[in-house]
């Protein structure tokens, strides 16, 4: 394999990830953002665990895409 070749698997690969976590941020942002979010909704985090679940996957796919995949080195 050439070095051309090896860097077009890899981009290959990371654009299936990427595609990926992409549908996984927009499942869980319609879950989270269903009705609106407001500071009520974020003083439940404690009782509502299902809701501090979606939040933290929310923000965790969001760092990742963000950090990981969108930003320049």
């Amino acid at each position: 394999m050439t070095l051309d070749s090896i860097l077009a698997e890899r981009l290959k690969f990371l654009i299936r990830v990427v595609r990926k976590e992409c549908i996984h941020l927009e499942t869980t942002d319609q879950r989270l953002f269903a009705v609106p979010f407001t500071s009520q909704i974020a003083a439940r985090f404690d009782i509502d665990p299902d809701l501090a679940e979606r939040v933290e996957a929310f923000v965790g796919r969001w760092i990742e895409l963000s950090g990981k995949y969108l930003c320049c080195p």
